[in-house]
């Protein structure tokens, strides 16, 4: 059972990457994923979560309207896409996946099952 985050890189503001949350091991199909990012000397932070239908919660202001996330259940991989990128979304972005995830415990990380191991975004200035 294995998740795997890809697509982070190296891009100027106001650009965007996408990052995948790949799943090997287990179907994708009826978890919540979770998006974290956690940047030099501070504390992981949610970003969003799309739950197993594809409704999606923000966990930070910062992002909205900048951050959508979808799933393709065939490929068994979720999406993370970023768009017009700040220096300050600069961090490691994990996934995580959730099989009992709900409103209350949506931004709570160990609510989580199963993590990625993260991929490095950063966006220079």
């Amino acid at each position: 059972v294995q998740l795997q985050a890809s697509g982070g890189g190296l891009v100027q503001a106001g650009g965007s990457l996408r990052l995948s949350c790949a799943a090997s091991g287990f179907t994708l199909d009826h978890y919540a994923i979770g998006w974290f990012r956690q940047a030099p000397g501070k504390e992981r932070e949610g970003v969003l979560c799309i739950s197993s239908r594809g409704g999606t919660t923000y966990f930070a202001d910062s992002v909205k309207g900048r951050f959508t996330s979808s799933r393709d259940n065939a490929k068994n991989t979720v999406y993370l896409q970023m768009n017009n990128l700040k220096p300050e979304d600069t961090a490691v972005y994990f996934c995580a996946a959730g099989a009992r995830i709900i409103l209350s415990s949506v931004r709570v990380a160990a609510a989580y099952d199963y993590w990625g191991q993260g991929t490095q975004v950063t966006v220079s200035s």
